[in-house]
């Protein structure tokens, strides 16, 4: 299994998969190579069909600064890809292939971006379980003797979500023309009476700042980042301790580091359920742990999050990480806490009979039977209904 620290990438808004990942991948080039005289960048799949409207084109322009760059949008092939020709001179320099993994994650061809270095020896957790009785572990040890260095990123992360979520709570006026979509973060926590219209209120603002393109962090996604970060930023309001925090980010970030392993936080290869099902999974498992819960409701926390997103479609109108994905996140939180609540409550009267590996095989299966058209191509479902009623 690969790094916790993956699953909290900081960069530019709107969409890991399509602003991050390319905009990763074109510095990576870049960093070779220096900059040449031209560029041609072909984007394949989800990052070709949404991708004006994630903005994939004006981030790749930010690596070249002013040199020469073609894009082209090619909608023939469904490989959620980008392919970088570098020129000097008008030779071609260098021919990359680079696939987009989700979460800001890239696969190169000719380069080891190291995105998928091994870290932990332990790949589902059922093992991981194992492993901690034999040894007398507990979970939070047992991340860090693997990365004794995360907190000092988690910290980072952490310090980005409350930032990212000052800045959409202070922030007004007109968010998307197209969608007509005002900035609402704001007057939502004017109107908050109750600590959920408060927590909804942070996953906007979170949400917001991250349609606008503006430094946000993922968590796992950019697509959910607003689940993660409002929990965070409501403890943080309540005084909960900083180290807390940063416990509960580690142990959540574990949960979402299985279903990247196991399944997929990419809304181009998963559905919605891999971004905002992992985010209320990874939350829930937070919440369980700052309430000291043992292990086994730790799990069942984390599995309740994902087990009722599956099937969660993926489906952005006009290709925008705005509706519905802001909104989803707002639910999302509120649904952690249930999540957590409900593995509280209930075992104390049973065993839980679908554990947390079997319902991310269970994801892993659904996701393989969405339709491309609900995986956010923005070919179906509330996108597709969408353009149909302003036709």
């Amino acid at each position: 299994m690969q790094a916790i620290k993956d699953i909290y990438r900081i960069g530019y808004g709107p969409s890991s998969s399509h602003t991050i990942a390319p905009k990763r991948a074109m510095d990576f080039f870049v960093s070779q190579y220096g900059l040449l005289d031209e560029y041609i960048v072909d984007l394949y799949g989800s990052l070709a069909l949404t991708g004006k409207g994630h903005h994939t084109d004006d981030i790749i322009k930010k690596s070249v600064l002013d040199k020469k760059i073609t894009i082209n949008f090619n909608y023939d092939n469904l490989e959620n890809k980008m392919i970088i020709k570098g020129f000097k001179n008008h030779h071609l320099v260098d021919e990359w292939e680079v696939l987009s993994l989700g979460g800001g994650s890239i696969r190169i061809d000719k380069y080891d971006s190291g995105d998928e270095k091994e870290i932990y020896p332990h790949h589902n957790f059922n093992d991981i379980k194992k492993y901690l009785q034999d040894h007398n572990l507990d979970l939070l040890t047992y991340i860090l003797s693997f990365e004794p260095d995360l907190f000092e990123h988690l910290d980072m992360a952490l310090k980005m979500m409350i930032e990212e979520i000052d800045r959409g709570l202070n922030s007004e006026g007109l968010l998307n023309k197209e969608l007509n979509y005002y900035r609402v973060a704001k007057g939502l926590l004017k109107e908050a009476k109750d600590d959920d219209s408060r927590l909804i209120a942070y996953a906007y603002a979170a949400g917001e700042e991250n349609a606008a393109g503006h430094m946000v962090c993922t968590a796992p996604t950019l697509g959910s980042c607003g689940i993660v970060a409002s929990l965070m930023y409501y403890l943080y309001q309540k005084g909960t301790a900083r180290k807390s925090l940063l416990e509960a980010l580690a142990v959540g970030g574990l949960f979402g580091n299985l279903i990247k392993e196991n399944a997929s936080i990419s809304g181009a290869l998963g559905g919605c359920q891999a971004e905002v099902g992992t985010a209320c999974s990874m939350a829930a498992a937070m919440i369980s742990y700052l309430n000291k819960a043992a292990l086994d409701e730790i799990e069942y926390a984390a599995e309740v999050g994902i087990e009722h997103h599956l099937g969660l479609t993926c489906d952005p109108v006009l290709g925008y990480v705005i509706v519905p994905c802001i909104e989803r996140n707002g639910v999302a939180v509120l649904r952690a806490f249930d999540a957590a609540k409900i593995a509280h409550n209930l075992l104390k009267v049973k065993k839980n009979l679908i554990d947390f590996d079997t319902v991310v095989a269970s994801m892993k299966d659904t996701a393989d039977k969405i339709p491309n058209e609900l995986k956010e191509t923005s070919l179906g479902g509330l996108a597709l209904r969408y353009r149909h009623g302003k036709c």
